[in-house]
């Protein structure tokens, strides 16, 4: 029986591969578009790790990507870039220049070195192996690739936090446009599930009547110095946290269009983790467009919107995987 694909690499020109440390639990998730794709990115928390993002914005020169990198290790992370840039470049894929081809490789990082161990993180050789296993198959979710070490909710330290992990969702329209996300869940706050308003992953409490979560918004609220209080007592640990992800379509979008879809793809992030965008989150979404077929740019991005939200608790709810 065929499996039905809603996840990203339901977009016909992406493949997808995982690699990470089982024992340090940091990893990275490569998605791979050898082909080419016009590329784009939103970024808005405030303490973003990012490669190559200027290059993406309108006004620059290059068009199309090859690669997207999502990574662990923080800062550390983006040399798994490095690895997938000899991948490429041994099969001759990018952008063609008088002198050689180069692979263009954007990349972002959340943090995950207080979970694991901090002295071992992605590097070169784990993008290359990510590489190699690659595939246009369903996406694996859970604690796989870049989310093996993501957490939430970690207003209270990380003996509260909830692990979570990697998630990816898709939706393929009766025209034939297919639209897709893929998030690793590394906030500082809750993720909620926009369906039911619901708190499916963030900072755990005991509870009386058996409700398992705080609520980080209230609780940011108890801090005195979030309230605006003056405080000689210590602070909780704000670090540790970013949401990263792509959201695709085989829509044919220029690249100020691409750059929209990953705007508007914010909302669903915004929808699906509170507070979202905070100075403790690096939060940034790569958007590409393989350009298979014409779409208006407002659809694709109210469903890359849907299909990243739908992506976040997916990848909240399979943290056990």
């Amino acid at each position: 029986m065929n499996q039905t694909n809603e996840t990203l690499t339901a977009i016909a020109g992406l493949r997808v591969g995982h690699a990470h440390d089982t024992e340090a639990l940091t990893g990275c998730t490569v998605i791979l578009c050898e082909a080419g794709a016009v590329g784009g990115v939103d970024q808005r928390g405030g303490a973003p790790g990012t490669r190559e993002t200027d290059l993406l914005r309108p006004l620059h020169l290059v068009e199309q990507v090859h690669a997207i990198v999502l990574a662990g290790g923080s800062a550390f992370g983006l040399d798994a870039a490095s690895g997938v840039m000899r991948y490429l470049a041994e099969r001759g894929v990018g952008y063609e220049t008088p002198a050689a081809r180069v692979p263009i490789v954007a990349a972002a990082v959340l943090f995950d070195l207080g979970i694991g161990r901090a002295d071992v993180r992605p590097d070169a050789e784990m993008g290359y192996q990510a590489c190699l296993q690659a595939t246009t198959a369903p996406v694996t979710q859970g604690r796989v690739g870049a989310g093996i070490g993501a957490t939430a909710g970690k207003i209270a330290g990380m003996a509260y936090a909830t692990r979570t992990g990697l998630g990816s969702a898709s939706v393929t329209l009766q025209s034939g446009l297919t639209v897709g996300a893929l998030a690793a869940v590394n906030p500082f706050g809750d993720v909620l599930d926009p369906a039911t308003g619901q708190i499916v992953a963030g900072v755990q409490q005991p509870a009386p009547g058996g409700r398992p979560w705080g609520d980080t918004l209230a609780l940011m609220q108890l801090i005195p110095s979030a309230a605006g209080e003056q405080s000689s007592g210590p602070q909780p640990p704000f670090a540790d946290n970013t949401v990263i992800g792509v959201v695709a379509t085989n829509a044919r979008l220029t690249k100020e269009q691409v750059n929209k879809v990953a705007q508007m793809a914010q909302d669903g992030l915004a929808r699906s983790i509170r507070p979202a965008h905070t100075m403790f989150d690096g939060d940034t979404i790569f958007a590409l467009a393989t350009g298979a077929l014409a779409a208006d740019v407002s659809l694709v991005g109210a469903l890359a919107a849907e299909m990243f939200a739908r992506a976040v608790v997916a990848g909240a709810q399979a943290r056990e995987g």
